[in-house]
Formats: structure tokens, C-alpha cells, sequence
């Protein structure tokens, strides 16, 4: 008797919606088990070509910790004259958590997930908030903990 390999269908997709707070917690842990449910690989149904994961909301993103003397050490670069010479624009941590908070959790999950059109969609059912308040209770999210 073979098996034959289950590959999902969209049909068959149940998206869920789960909050994951950031207080305290450490970055690279945390941006690594949202990514983990954002394609899906907690349920059975995974399938690499497909976007099988849930929806994550992440709130406390300002609280969010990371080791060392990553706050002044670590550097995010970006083109800000689209490739110019001279348009090489670098912040640090510690500036960019003041500016735009929720971009230090979007970046580390954007980068964790595939770089291709189905990355780009996983990252669509991803929603930062710097606070602790959000307006998704709508849709009854689950509170899930990341581990430390």
C-alpha cells in the first residue's frame, strides 16, 4: 500500500487569528515562532508552495528586548535616493525603536520568510502596534505566548 503525499488545497485553508505580546520578550525568539505561524508550519497541512498560515497580531512592539549592545550596535540600512550614490541612509536600533517601532519586528519577520511573491503575501496577515491596544477584536484573535 503506498501513501500518497497531502498537499493543500484553498479550500481546505482555516486561517486563525493570534495576538502575541512583546512585552519583555526577545527578538530574534519571538520574530522566528511568528514567522513559524505566519507560513503555517504549526499544522499538519503545511505546504512549502503554499500560504497556509494564520493571521499574527503583535502589540508592545516598543517593549521588545534584545541582548548584547545590539540597541546601539545593530544598524538598518536603506536607500533613500533609489540606488544614487550617495543615498545610503543607516540607522541604529536605538534611533529606529523611537521613530518607528513597529518596523524592528517587521523587518526581523520579513527577513525569516521566503523572499518571493508568497513571502509577500504571508506578510499581508502580519499587523504591528507599538502599544498594548489594537482594533482587530472583531475577529476574536487567541492570545499566544512566544517563549522568552
Amino acid at each position: 500500500m503506498s501513501q500518497r503525499t497531502y498537499s493543500a488545497k484553498p479550500a481546505d485553508i482555516k486561517r486563525e487569528w493570534h495576538v502575541v505580546d512583546l512585552n519583555g520578550k526577545v527578538l530574534g525568539r519571538a520574530a522566528s515562532q511568528i514567522a513559524t505561524l505566519l507560513k503555517g508550519k504549526h499544522k499538519a497541512m503545511y505546504t512549502p508552495s503554499m500560504d497556509t498560515g494564520d493571521h499574527v497580531i503583535v502589540i508592545n512592539a516598543e517593549k521588545v528586548r534584545v541582548t548584547g549592545k545590539k540597541e546601539q550596535a545593530k544598524m538598518y540600512y536603506r536607500h533613500a535616493l533609489a540606488g544614487f550614490p550617495g543615498g545610503l541612509k543607516s540607522t541604529n536600533l536605538e534611533k529606529l525603536r523611537q521613530r518607528h517601532p513597529e518596523d524592528i519586528i517587521l523587518n526581523a519577520v520579513r527577513r525569516m520568510l521566503p523572499r518571493n511573491a508568497l513571502g509577500r503575501q504571508m506578510m499581508t496577515k502580519l499587523k504591528v502596534y507599538a502599544g498594548d491596544t489594537h482594533p482587530h477584536a472583531a475577529q476574536k484573535p487567541v492570545a499566544r505566548e512566544v517563549e522568552a
